[in-house]
């Protein structure tokens, strides 16, 4: 009756549809990709991979090729913070506007990394189908129904005109700001809309990088005539990748900026008249601020800027995206194999909306900073970048009750508690250095020490109950994982005796401070386990 059937029909083959693939491939979910474009893409965008993304790679099993694609160390050019120049021949008087904390040895195994887009996205690809991923670039969705048992679509090539139908239990769009996906459910979206207009131009200058004396920096913005001008080389400088913006209220327009005014738009920012510039790509696009209402419909599920669209002020689009397709893959992939429930994937939408919505709020914060129209209150309301990538935190029904703080917290927070990352302790197990980060991919994992045994075996039998995948790691010196940095115990908010339940997602879903001594082990890890996985009360309870 269809021409293809697969679990799930991703939208979209940019960072956030090929990181579903890959991610859901690698539980072992085969998926179909439709890109309307020809190919990956061609320009270094989203140059910015933060350490959580990174984690993501790594927990997948493709952190060496990523880390490959990195030219030298790019590292001091996330140190060397924000700032702003009259020209870039003034490098020397550059002021600071923000100095984000990225990374840290104490908070995760991996560096911030820069490389653009048009590299990292073949890799993706690539391993998307090495674990089973159809990937069809060149094919466009026309449209799609859903029913209580899954979603019909239908796709058509663009080289044949040939359309297909395709029957897949859910479909995912990750399909961009303009999102057809979005569009057909008829799902609204909320925000400020578009507050600026850019245009990236992409070129290559031999001479600037002696103009910029070598000086490292995230983004450079120059004053052009008034306008500001961000200068960004994360992913390298062949080519360079600068933003002016240009105001369609005073009649400008992309089709205005010829070859020629945007190699005199460089020259001024970089304050050499004579400055050797070849445009090599020109793409408009918005700076806008808008989260749609809801992430989920259905069988039908939203990410990336689909879901949520904002300034590019600190990197989180694509990061945030990729971040969304790994909360969404596991949960996915737990409910086809049988051991979770529905109400899981809800929880994928009270998860990602919360924090898309908080990641949208910090981008217009940091773009006002940029653009000099901050406040007071604005300023303070900005937190750190670390806290932003790393230090967000999760309120669902598969996290305790204790997990119910705000999604950014002022400082950054990584304690153990439910509904944050799990804390980075370095670990030795029979001769191998890991990350405590390295535990968790594809079940939930319970760590405790050689006295949280009656936590061990409850959990082991709840698990066993539920038919939900788990393993149990004792923590310890004596124990098969060692910590090699810091007390692992103090690190996660335990004394002696405690232990904690962590998702196949890193997220720490339950936790007991302590022994179990008095309490009901088994009723515990069986209400804990059972929320988290999204079976009912009533089913963890009459297993």
């Amino acid at each position: 009756m269809y021409d293809v059937n697969i679990p799930v029909l991703i939208v979209g083959a940019g960072p956030v549809g090929l990181s579903t693939a890959l991610f859901s491939g690698r539980h072992g979910i085969r998926t179909m990709v439709l890109e309307k474009r020809d190919g990956t893409s061609l320009l270094p965008r989203a140059p910015g991979l933060q350490a959580r993304t990174l984690e993501l790679f790594r927990a997948a099993g493709i952190h060496a090729d990523i880390r490959a694609l990195e030219m030298g160390d790019s590292h001091p050019y996330f140190e060397g913070g924000i700032i702003q120049v009259d020209t870039f021949a003034g490098i020397d008087d550059a002021v600071v506007l923000e100095s984000p904390s990225l990374d840290g040895p104490t908070v995760s195994p991996e560096r911030v990394m820069g490389c653009g887009q048009d590299r990292y996205e073949k890799v993706l690809r690539q391993k998307a189908a090495e674990f089973g991923s159809d990937v069809r670039f060149g094919t466009r969705l026309i449209e799609f129904t859903q029913d209580e048992d899954g979603v019909t679509a239908v796709a058509e090539e663009n080289a044949t005109g040939r359309r297909f139908t395709i029957r897949a239990d859910y479909l995912v769009g990750a399909d961009g700001a303009n999102s057809s996906v979005r569009r057909h459910l008829g799902v609204e979206r909320e925000g400020r809309g578009t507050v600026f207009n850019a245009l990236s131009i992409y070129f290559k200058a031999p001479e600037l990088e002696t103009v910029l004396k070598g000086r490292k920096f995230i983004l450079c913005y120059a004053n052009v005539n008034g306008t500001l001008m961000g200068l960004s080389r994360l992913h390298g400088c062949d080519p360079y990748l600068a933003a002016p913006i240009y105001y369609p209220e005073r009649g400008e327009k992309p089709e205005d900026f010829t070859d020629e005014r945007c190699v005199e738009i460089v020259r001024t920012a970089a304050g050499k008249a004579d400055l050797a510039v070849e445009v090599v790509d020109k793409v408009p696009w918005q700076g806008a601020q808008l989260v749609a209402e809801r992430f989920r419909t259905q069988r039908v599920f939203l990410a990336g800027d689909a879901a949520h669209l904002h300034p590019p002020a600190g990197g989180f689009g694509a990061n945030t995206g990729i971040h969304d397709a790994h909360n969404l893959a596991w949960k996915l992939a737990a409910v086809l194999k049988g051991w979770a429930g529905d109400p899981l994937l809800d929880t994928y939408h009270d998860e990602r909306h919360a924090v898309g919505s908080a990641m949208a709020a910090q981008a217009m914060v940091r773009n006002r900073i940029r653009h000099g129209h901050a406040t007071d209150a604005d300023r303070a309301e900005m937190v750190d970048d670390i806290i932003i990538t790393l230090g967000y935190r999760y309120t669902s029904t598969s996290i305790s009750s204790e997990g119910t703080g705000p999604v950014l917290t002022p400082e950054l927070e990584l304690t153990g508690e439910p509904g944050t990352r799990a804390p980075h302790v370095w670990l030795e197990r029979g001769g191998e250095t890991l990350s405590t980060i390295d535990l968790f991919w594809d079940s939930y994992v319970l760590l405790t020490d050689e006295a949280g045994s009656p936590w061990a075996e409850a959990a082991t039998r709840a698990a066993e109950r539920l038919g939900v995948p788990l393993r149990v790691h004792r923590v310890g010196p004596q124990s098969e994982l060692r910590p090699q940095d810091r007390d692992w115990a103090q690190a996660y908010g335990l004394t002696a005796g405690g232990a904690v339940l962590v998702r196949p997602d890193a997220f720490v879903s339950w936790r007991a401070a302590g022994p179990a001594a008095d309490a009901d082990a088994d009723g515990v890890l069986l209400d804990a386990l059972g929320r988290s996985a999204g079976l009912a009360r009533e089913a963890a309870v009459t297993g």
